[in-house]
């Protein structure tokens, strides 16, 4: 079944439709769990799409195993997506900087505040999202430490590389995640490739993930694929790498490898000179996982994070 779950007049006539997905076992019997899957929040990160798809495909090939209801959200910011922006459109607002958002509102927020309503009441709710243009991320989870101990389970199931745990007053209370949790719907965000791309492997790595956790939900009884070991990490672990020249950026590493301290990371040239402006040397021994895809960078762009004490 597809509802809509917002619908708002646009100029010309136009009408900006948000819609869902939602699968339903073939016997209801009044108590089934229920998870959200909600992405698109930001135009330019697509890695979500393929996600729906693939969950939504391999659901119907097993309809019988449903035991719980399913709520895909493939797009929060249609106009963003057709734009191929990271806000908003004409707004120029960050949606994820917008919720609850308010009924009474801008368009945006009066978005924001139709897909909470409809989202409140869930067991559980993921929210996907990938990296800009600039890095390129593993499949991970991040969580505050204030909520770690009611997601934690959850996360391990996701089957994703890496679940990072912060500091609460890094959280950005004006996002989907922080919004649900804050309103009892235990809910985690995944972030995962780059932006304006789509990595397959990422999205099939996912899937596996979000059955793993249907299934320890209550919400799937078919079989699953075994979930990895992510590598966990908590705060003073993440050495962050930056750019201390101007200039291109060229790779001497692979992403999601291990380096040691002192290796070189990469070089920051100078095409009309010839010359290298920058050669970028690792601080710490550890596991890059988040790395420069946009060579174009100036002083202070972020190039790595590498997660001390872990080898590859």
């Amino acid at each position: 079944m597809i509802k809509t779950v917002v619908s708002v007049g646009l100029p010309v006539g136009e009408v900006l439709n948000i819609k869902k997905r939602t699968l339903k076992p073939e016997k209801i019997r009044g108590n089934e769990k229920r998870i959200c899957i909600v992405t698109g929040i930001h135009g330019d990160e697509l890695e979500g799409q393929y996600v729906c798809y693939e969950l939504i495909r391999r659901i119907q090939e097993q309809i019988s195993c449903l035991t719980g209801i399913v709520d895909i959200y493939p797009c929060i910011n249609p106009l963003g997506l057709e734009a191929i922006t990271r806000g908003v459109p004409t707004f120029d607002l960050d949606m994820n900087r917008c919720f609850p958002g308010s009924a009474d509102g801008d368009m945006v927020e009066n978005i924001a505040d139709k897909v909470i309503d409809d989202v409140l009441g869930a067991d559980i709710c993921i929210d996907i999202h990938a990296s800009d243009i600039f890095i390129r991320e593993i499949p991970q989870v991040r969580i505050s430490n204030e909520n770690i101990e009611q997601l934690f389970d959850y996360a391990m199931e996701l089957n994703v590389d890496f679940i990072w745990a912060y500091e609460s007053p890094t959280v950005l209370q004006a996002t989907l995640t922080h919004t649900l949790n804050q309103h009892g719907v235990p809910t985690l965000a995944i972030e995962m490739g780059v932006g304006m791309r789509l990595t397959k492997s990422y999205g099939e790595q996912i899937v596996d993930g979000l059955f793993s956790l249907m299934k320890k939900a209550g919400i799937w009884s078919g079989e699953v694929n075994q979930v990895r070991k992510p590598i966990v990490s908590t705060d003073g672990e993440v050495e962050l790498v930056h750019a201390e020249a101007s200039g291109i950026f060229v790779p001497d590493i692979e992403h999601w490898n291990g380096i040691r301290k002192g290796d070189a990371v990469g070089s920051i040239i100078e095409p009309i000179t010839g010359e290298i402006k920058h050669k970028i040397l690792a601080p710490c021994s550890g596991m890059v996982f988040s790395l420069r895809e946009y060579p174009v960078v100036y002083e202070g762009s972020l190039i790595a994070r590498i997660l001390g004490g872990v080898e590859s």
